[in-house]
């Protein structure tokens, strides 16, 4: 009976480790879709498009302490935006890698609400999936809202990696395979 109970242990360890690949695939892939989706929303914005921003009050001498920013990247829009975005993660199907064994999440509708030209073969698509994905979208906004406006309110490259692999730790830093490069 002792070899009963190593044998449960490991096979404990091994699906407790099996349960953090997926749920670090699955909040990866959801941060990977999400800085994908910010990213083209803030791209259709028209970069002459501004917001006023600070205070409307009268200085003593007059004057008012407002400047004028792009809106593409404001507070106020990037706010509006978190608040929609995770709904789009219903246009994403799941994808396993064949080397690594690790779920990658493509985009399986183009932007304008079409089935996207990719090839489908080997993507789930099901509501679980982009139910769940949606979940994980939604809890990387409540959790990183403030480090999703700090990113995004200014430009930056390599968002992605920095976000979601540095900042965040929601991606390994080996896994670095987002839909645009499939």
């Amino acid at each position: 009976m002792k070899g009963w109970g190593w044998l449960a242990l490991l096979l404990g360890a091994l699906l407790g480790t099996a349960w953090a690949r997926k749920s670090q695939d699955l909040h990866c892939g959801a941060c990977r879709a999400l800085v994908d989706e910010l990213e083209w929303e803030i791209a259709q914005v028209d970069p002459k498009k501004t917001i006023q921003m600070g205070s409307f009050r009268i200085n003593p001498d007059g004057s008012q302490s407002v400047v004028e920013v792009p809106y593409a990247r404001s507070e106020a829009h990037l706010t509006e935006l978190l608040e929609e975005v995770c709904d789009r993660m219903k246009e994403y199907g799941e994808q396993i890698d064949p080397s690594t064994h690790r779920k990658n999440y493509v985009r399986v509708v183009g932007r304008n609400g079409e089935s996207s030209e990719l090839d489908l073969q080997g993507i789930r698509i099901d509501s679980d999936i982009s139910g769940t994905l949606k979940f994980a979208c939604e809890s990387i906004v409540e959790e990183y809202e403030d480090e999703l406006i700090e990113f995004f309110s200014r430009e930056a490259n390599n968002v992605k990696d920095k976000l979601c692999s540095k900042r965040t730790d929601l991606c390994d830093h080996a896994l670095h395979i987002s839909h645009d490069e499939l």
